[in-house]
């Protein structure tokens, strides 16, 4: 499988989704899994680089351009992606190893960090579910 192709301008939160916002560190795509910095900011989740940066804090909802710009990001509820990703109904969906990127459960190697992000509900819709465990090594 492949990471979500997903389609930015198609991205909102769902009814009763959990929206938050921060100050962007990095340019921001909506669709994207980003990650709360050590300095509260947002930036790309990523799977292959350490548990911190792989400790998504949810899905962008909106883009930034660059650094400083404010972003919303849902933490938990329904997220829609658009046509182009089409998650399946069911599948668990984690932080990739490609900043930013959604990839299905089985993509994660055994070098890379595990960190559960949502389930494909229907509808191009996934339902976001941080938990609460630190990312590991995928064994």
């Amino acid at each position: 499988m492949a990471n979500l192709s997903i389609t930015a301008s198609q991205v909102s939160a769902g009814s009763g989704a959990s929206e938050t916002s921060a100050i962007a560190s990095v340019a921001i795509t909506a669709g994207q899994a980003v990650y709360l910095t050590a300095t509260g900011q947002l930036a790309l989740a990523d799977a292959n680089v350490s548990a911190v940066e792989a400790a998504a804090a949810g899905i962008a909802t909106s883009t930034a351009s660059g650094a400083g710009q404010r972003v919303f990001y849902v933490t938990e509820g329904p997220v829609t992606l658009g046509a182009g990703a089409a998650p399946a109904a069911g599948q668990p969906y984690v932080v990739s190893a490609t900043a930013g990127a959604i990839c299905p459960d089985a993509d994660i190697t055994s070098t890379q960090y595990y960190r559960p992000l949502c389930t494909g509900i229907g509808n191009n819709q996934v339902f976001v579910s941080i938990p609460s465990f630190t990312p590991v090594v995928h064994a």
